[in-house]
């Protein structure tokens, strides 16, 4: 459970580097125990020493491989300092400052208080900030009653489409420790009713009937989603995630397909967004 003061829900972070996949059961740890980022191989977190529990861990899974071990502040970890920040019409907040009396009642902001714990997406990179604007563009053309969002993250682009009025949005990421972040913030923010978070893969979900889609992801599993009967069916998308030369691509695979881009957001000339919309109507050319 996280406490709300000072600058984070942390001070530091205690992070093991472990070969291979943890097979995580419950009670398996003590209350220092944070998360468990699991790639190909796991990374755990607590927020104190935790020797002597890692040596029991790998005495009770020989298959995990001790590789190495960190202590960093928690700012250090998330890149930043995160605090109150306003974009456009969203005003994005930690809570940890809601002690601060920092809530403004009588702001015209849409308000998103958000706990981004191990997971990075605070909204201040460029890439978020395009798709953030690119909801704004988004929701004064037309009212989305379904909101797809792929690779939330922390939520917070799902919370902001919730926020500008869709009634239903589904927010999927395959790390669990993400779908788990970005489920906290929906309570955080009261949304449950509006809001749904789902672990799993983006082309098991990406067929679901939506008005608009969402996906601040990879190059890689942008370019074969794009390519699905799923993704031609959405009457909009915002894709983000991208740098120069892979934009390029994805651009000229969408004009393939016949898929208008309508806006364009670069920073740097290395990240881009697109926002724009698609006709079912177009011929499908699978690639």
């Amino acid at each position: 459970m996280h406490q709300f003061a000072g600058t984070g829900p942390y001070q530091e972070l205690f992070i093991y580097y472990l070969r291979g996949r943890l097979k995580l059961r419950n009670q398996m740890f003590q209350k220092n125990f944070i998360g468990n980022w699991q790639e190909e191989d796991s990374f755990l977190f607590f927020s104190s020493s935790a020797n002597h529990q890692i040596e029991k861990l790998l005495q009770h899974q020989p298959h995990l491989k001790y590789v190495d071990s960190y202590c960093m502040p928690y700012d250090h970890w998330l890149g930043e300092v995160f605090s109150t920040f306003e974009h456009g019409i969203f005003r994005i907040m930690p809570p940890w400052e809601i002690a601060g009396n920092r809530v403004d009642a009588f702001t015209d902001k849409h308000q998103i208080l958000l706990d981004p714990g191990l997971v990075f997406g605070t909204g201040t990179h460029p890439t978020t900030r395009d798709c953030l604007e690119a909801l704004e563009l988004a929701a004064g053309s037309m009212q989305f009653s379904t909101v797809l969002d792929i690779g939330t993250g922390t939520g917070l682009l799902a919370l902001a489409a919730a926020r500008l009025g869709s009634p239903c949005v589904i927010g999927v990421d395959l790390n669990f420790l993400a779908a788990k972040t970005a489920h906290r913030n929906v309570r955080l923010n009261r949304l449950e009713d509006r809001v749904m978070i789902a672990q799993g893969r983006a082309e098991d979900i990406i067929a679901y009937p939506a008005d608009l889609i969402i996906a601040n992801i990879h190059y890689d599993a942008m370019h074969n989603l794009i390519s699905t009967k799923g993704f031609i069916a959405k009457k909009r998308f915002i894709l983000s995630g991208l740098m120069h030369s892979e934009a390029k691509e994805i651009a000229d695979q969408l004009e393939r397909n016949q898929i208008k881009i309508s806006k364009q957001w670069t920073h740097d000339d290395v990240w881009q967004t697109f926002y724009g919309k698609t006709e079912p109507n177009r011929v499908y050319n699978a690639q």
